[in-house]
């Protein structure tokens, strides 16, 4: 089946009923704000109120900016740290699920891993104090998400789960 025609069997009435995408990029700080804006731009055909697309922008940002600052320890895999030279870069995969009127995102890299999950979502606990980390990233990720898993293995990486009920669905097939 054709992108196109994959794309309105999963449309019914003009709403979209399953959507999906998934990007990976470089593990450098200026693509947190790309990751942001990708996904923020994916859930707009569900109409989101500014508040949800700000939360889910925010928890993006926490959950890319984890990824490149602790996964990777903020280091660029490339001879020269910028992606040059024979290097391969690492990587941070993007993967957005839209079932009905659950945003779905996975986060991913393939970096240090995490030693103690539980430890590492207090509040206010950092690995990175000298780098003025406050802590508060997996916080902000559950307070501003509906549901927050995190899945790591020293060495092998980690990802983060979130999940976001969004409320207009409903509503806009009510109107129909």
């Amino acid at each position: 089946m054709e992108t196109g025609q994959k794309t309105e069997s999963r449309m019914k009435n003009n709403v979209i009923q399953r959507n999906e995408m998934e990007i990976q990029f470089d593990a450098l700080s200026v693509n947190e704000a790309f990751a942001r804006v990708a996904v923020a731009a994916f859930v707009a055909p569900l109409n989101p109120t500014m508040e949800e697309i700000s939360d889910i922008k925010t928890a993006v940002s926490e959950a890319v900016t984890n990824a490149i600052i602790h996964g990777y320890d903020g280091q660029f895999a490339g001879e020269d740290g910028l992606g040059g030279g024979q290097g391969r870069a690492n990587q941070v995969f993007l993967h957005c699920l839209i079932d009905e009127d659950v945003l779905n995102v996975e986060i991913r890299d393939t970096g240090r891993g995490i030693e103690n999950i539980e430890q590492a979502m207090e509040p206010l606990f950092t690995t990175k104090p000298e780098m003025d980390r406050s802590g508060m990233g997996f916080a902000f990720m559950e307070a501003f998400m509906d549901d927050l898993e995190v899945v790591s293995q020293p060495g092998c990486g980690t990802v983060v789960l979130m999940k976001k009920k969004l409320g207009t669905t409903s509503w806009l097939r009510q109107e129909e």
